[in-house]
């Protein structure tokens, strides 16, 4: 049986909501807490990858060890962590329509390939920032980074990847909806959370 690990990107501030994201409420919760919450129905163990200073009091916090460098970057400090497992599921914090059904169908479908990510593709493209990465894809993203690319969706052309079509979502009844993040208030307001 793979063990598995639950990491969310905390981010920072975003410039267009003004604010920090993962302060932001939405259902009684802050976004931090709802993806704390909801990586731990099915991860054995959850880190938050972010600022020691800012998220310590809330879990395990991994830092970035390249700095200012975007998700891919977080990504990389989750696989090289102690906590990373045989399976990495990665989530942003401003993703909060995603459901514990729909992580724990990711992950089996991770764990059924030998892929070194599963991750899904709909109409809008990749979804780098809710997909299960295996350790090895942290070398990639350590050598692209040195390099000085920030772009996680380059180096799916590189790996053994398992691709969750749309058309295989909507099989399994599940909306490219809940890919939906927040990143505008006009976002928030249609999510229902408060700044």
């Amino acid at each position: 049986m793979n063990e598995i690990a639950g990491f969310v990107l905390a981010g920072g501030q975003s410039s267009r909501m003004g604010i920090d994201k993962a302060s932001i409420e939405w259902q009684g919760r802050t976004l931090l807490q709802h993806s704390i919450d909801l990586l731990g129905a099915v991860a054995s163990r959850v880190a938050i990858v972010g600022s020691t200073d800012k998220f310590s009091r809330f879990g395990t916090v991994v830092e970035d060890q390249f700095l200012r460098r975007g998700p891919l970057a977080g990504i990389h400090a989750a696989l090289r962590s102690p906590i990373a497992a045989d399976l990495n599921l990665i989530i942003a914090v401003d993703m909060p329509f995603l459901s514990q059904a729909f992580l724990s169908f990711l992950l089996e479908q991770a764990a059924a390939s030998h892929a070194v990510a599963t991750a899904p593709r709909t109409s809008e493209g990749w979804q780098p920032l809710c997909a299960v990465y295996r350790r090895e894809f942290a070398d990639l993203a350590d050598t692209s980074l040195r390099l000085g690319r920030n772009k996680i969706d380059p180096l799916f052309g590189e790996i053994d990847l398992r691709v969750l079509q749309e058309n295989e979502l909507h099989n399994f009844g599940f909306s490219s909806d809940i890919f939906r993040n927040l990143n505008t208030p006009e976002d928030l307001k249609y999510a229902g959370g408060t700044a």
